[in-house]
């Protein structure tokens, strides 16, 4: 059902586009909002009204991970600028919350996107993935900061 709302979302956007006749970003995501509260007001069934929660959670996810991007960007940055002998590089037991083929392989997307990360093996019974890093300071906020920062996020969005 989530998907039908998201559908009609987008359909509404684009009537809403074609009736101002302006073919711009803005006037799409303002459409795109208008017809976002029409859909809520007009939507009585609580199993549809998922689509309502899931779709701002989306978005800041998203700008999130952007973020987490940006930030990690500069970092490698940093890091690059380091001789040798300051990088601490380590692979990282990490231990899996996520249980289905689906939450792990984004999961170990997510992760491989920030730099200086990547994931090298998801254990066989699909309860750890190995990490390696490349400047590892302290492992336990590591595995703090992927646990809340990711994982917890993406299992709120998948589940």
């Amino acid at each position: 059902m989530t998907k039908n709302l998201l559908l009609s979302n987008l359909l509404l956007a684009i009537i809403w586009v074609m009736a101002t006749g302006t073919l711009t970003e803005e006037n799409f995501i303002f459409g795109f909002m208008v017809s976002f509260l029409i859909l809520y007001l007009i939507t009585v069934n609580k199993e549809e009204r998922k689509y309502f929660t899931m779709l701002p959670k989306l978005i800041y996810f998203i700008l999130f991970m952007l973020w987490q991007i940006i930030k990690a960007n500069f970092q490698a940055v940093k890091e690059s600028l380091y001789t040798k002998s300051k990088l601490s590089p380590a692979i990282v037991k990490y231990p899996l919350e996520a249980s289905s083929d689906v939450e792990i392989t984004l999961l170990a997307n997510l992760v491989a996107l920030t730099p200086g990360t990547l994931v090298i093996d998801i254990s066989d019974d699909k309860k750890v993935m190995y990490i390696h890093v490349l400047h590892l300071e302290n492992k336990e906020s590591f595995i703090s900061e992927v646990k809340n920062n990711f994982e917890k996020r993406l299992l709120e969005l998948m589940r």
